[in-house]
C-alpha cells in the first residue's frame, strides 16, 4: 500500500522511554492506531521504524514511531518519504511533544519553526519548516529539574489523565486534517 499520507509520532524506542513525557508522539500514535489502525505494528528497519498501515476515512496512512532516538528523527523521515515518493508539505503529519504549551493542549501548524524540540529540528534539517504538524502540550516544568531528565521522566498520574484526554481528540483533529487537506473534494 502507497500511504497517502505518514503520521509520525516522535519518542524514543526502548522500555526506559515508554510513557515518558517526551514520548507523548508515541503515545498520541497508539490512540491514532485504536481509531484507525489495520493489522499489527511492524519493525521496519530499512525505514529505520515501527509503523502499522491505518485508514482515515478511505485515505490509506502510515502510522510511524522512528526509531532513531529523538535527535534523529529526520533520517526515518526521509527515507519514507523518499521511498513513498511523497510530498512533506503535504503528506507528513509530524506530532510531538512541546513544553512551551500548556498541558494537555493541543496546537496544530501547517509550517514552523523547531522551537526547542530536537526532533522537530531534525526534521527541519532535512525539509525546512514548511510541514505540518500537531504539537501536544507538556506544560512548563515545576521546580529546578534538569530540563532533559524532565522530559524523559513520566509524569504523574493527574498530569497523565490530562494528556490521556487530549490523546482522545486527536481521532477528531486528524480525520479533519485528511478531509481538509488530502481530499480533492473540498
Amino acid at each position: 500500500m502507497k500511504p497517502s499520507l505518514l503520521i509520525i509520532g516522535l519518542g524514543n524506542p526502548g522500555k526506559a522511554y515508554d510513557q515518558t513525557r517526551h514520548n507523548a508522539g508515541y503515545q498520541a500514535l497508539d490512540v491514532l492506531s485504536a481509531a484507525f489502525g489495520v493489522g499489527e505494528w511492524t519493525e521496519r528497519q530499512k525505514f529505520a521504524a515501527v509503523v502499522q498501515e491505518a485508514r482515515v476515512i478511505t485515505f490509506p496512512v502510515l502510522l510511524v514511531k522512528p526509531t532513531t532516538y529523538m535527535n534523529m528523527s529526520g533520517e526515518a523521515v526521509q527515507k519514507l518519504v523518499d521511498f513513498y515518493k511523497l510530498d512533506p508539505k503535504e503528506q507528513v503529519l509530524v506530532l510531538s511533544d512541546d513544553i512551551d504549551i500548556d498541558l494537555g493542549e493541543l496546537r496544530f501548524r501547517k509550517k514552523g519553526g523547531p522551537g526547542t524540540h530536537n526532533g522537530l529540528k531534525s526534521i527541519v534539517e532535512h525539509y525546512g519548516e514548511d510541514f505540518p504538524r500537531i504539537r501536544l502540550g507538556l506544560g512548563q516544568r515545576n521546580g529546578p529539574y534538569d530540563l532533559a531528565a524532565w522530559v524523559l521522566s513520566r509524569p504523574p498520574e493527574e498530569e497523565q489523565k490530562v494528556l490521556d484526554e487530549a490523546y482522545a481528540k486527536l481521532p477528531e483533529m486528524v480525520k479533519d486534517y485528511v478531509l481538509g487537506n488530502l481530499n480533492p473534494k473540498q
